[in-house]
């Protein structure tokens, strides 16, 4: 994996080990040289991280739509800056610049880009894998309610089975790099 797109909150979070997380990944992908793909701002999560390749020497490609540019919430110091007019030009964009996605904690922005990926691979439309960080069993109650779901006829096993979860960093890129020589680019019902 060249790229991974890393999903996460504009805030930092209420539990130390969110921020700590995000710094440790952007340190790890600077050591197995993978560059950053991500939202583009400065605060939060999303700078932590940002920073912590930057810092390392690695490249970040940030994806920001112009009105958070306006507001100035935008990470001038990455390598490169793509503003894009909407949160769906973003994501598409970023789905173009990555090899795969990992999700750390976050809000509604960080579901709503990690399901799209999810609904863009389930519809053929790329085959990048995905996972969540399980930072301290953040997404716990995310994965039973997907369990459930699961369970009551509405999503597939194998649908299920793309999402994968990581309880490390390493695990999570690990996991990520064997989904990428399995993936295929088709439809999973």
């Amino acid at each position: 994996m060249k790229r991974l797109a890393v999903y996460c909150g504009s805030s930092m979070g209420t539990d130390p080990a969110f921020a700590d997380t995000a710094r440790a990944l952007g340190e790890e992908m600077v050591r197995r040289g993978i560059d950053l793909v991500y939202g583009g701002g400065k605060l939060g999560l999303m700078g932590v991280v940002a920073d912590a390749v930057l810092a390392g020497g690695g490249k970040v490609y940030g994806v920001i739509p112009q009105a958070l540019t306006d507001l100035e919430v935008a990470h001038q110091g990455v390598t490169e800056l793509h503003t894009v007019s909407s949160m769906h030009e973003r994501k598409a964009k970023m789905t173009e610049l990555t090899d795969a996605f990992v999700a750390l904690p976050g809000g509604i922005g960080t579901f709503d880009e990690l399901f799209e990926a999810w609904t863009w691979n389930a519809l053929g439309y790329h085959a990048k894998p995905f996972a969540l960080l399980n930072v301290n069993g953040f997404w716990d109650g995310m994965i039973g309610f997907l369990d459930q779901v699961t369970a009551n006829g509405f999503m597939s096993a194998g649908r299920r089975a793309q999402l994968l979860i990581g309880e490390s960093i390493g695990e999570s890129i690990d996991l990520l790099d064997s989904a990428m020589t399995a993936s295929e680019r088709k439809m999973v019902w």
